[in-house]
């Protein structure tokens, strides 16, 4: 018995094929579905003024004014007259400064010039000649001499305030003074612990007596001098 089927006629023997063939078939498809784009209508309008050419229009043409030429100079005078000036113009004349051999010359005085003096302050450790203090005058040493006699001078004088003492207050008193060109005692300043110490210092250098100024080279000058006070409690 022959089979009905036709073995040449077999249908699946390309579905394989036409599958794949469908299936980009398909794919194709959706991938122009999803970038298929619509855009707005759009219309071109033309945005140019609507300017009617006018170029065709006559234009009046400006006539071109010409300026006469200037006149031509005057002629030149054929006889040249030479006037005369009848004015006298005076010279100026310029005598010389220079001196003759016939001129005397002046003999000019000579100028006195004043020395001004000048403030100076030598300190007492380096003048040439110390202020010397009453009583040492004849003294070998005026240097020793003069301190000893400030420290006398400061015992003999020396009186405790008595608020000081209330209030237990001592200390030293730095006291710095100039001995002036004069031999005065001035400028003095002080420096202490308290205000009534320092005023006792004050009371006992302006007891000091006047003294011979100090010289430098020959002349008197300035000289500061400080010398401590102490004030001490027993």
């Amino acid at each position: 018995m022959e089979p009905k089927k036709n073995p040449k006629a077999d249908v699946g023997r390309h579905s394989g094929l036409y599958f794949v063939i469908g299936l980009a078939l398909v794919m194709f498809l959706v991938w122009q579905g999803l970038e298929w784009k619509k855009y707005d209508e759009v219309n071109d309008y033309d945005i140019a003024l609507n300017v009617e050419d006018q170029l065709d229009e006559e234009v009046p043409m400006t006539e071109q004014i010409k300026t006469p030429p200037p006149p031509p100079p005057p002629a030149a005078p054929e006889v040249i007259e030479v006037v005369e000036d009848e004015e006298e113009v005076e010279e100026t004349v310029i005598e010389s400064t220079e001196t003759s051999q016939e001129e005397e010359i002046m003999e000019v005085e000579e100028v006195e010039v004043e020395e001004v003096e000048e403030d100076i302050s030598v300190p007492f450790a380096v003048i040439e000649d110390v202020p010397v203090f009453p009583g040492c005058e004849n003294a070998g040493d005026k240097k020793a001499c003069f301190q000893e006699q400030m420290q006398k001078h400061i015992r003999k004088n020396f009186r405790y305030p008595e608020i000081a003492q209330e209030m237990g207050i001592q200390g030293r008193v730095a006291v710095m003074f100039t001995i002036q060109k004069d031999g005065s005692i001035g400028n003095i300043r002080m420096r202490g612990p308290d205000k009534n110490l320092e005023a006792e210092a004050l009371r006992i250098i302006n007891k000091l007596p006047k003294m011979t100024p100090g010289k430098q080279r020959g002349r008197p000058v300035k000289v500061p001098f400080s010398i401590p006070i102490t004030f001490k409690l027993q």
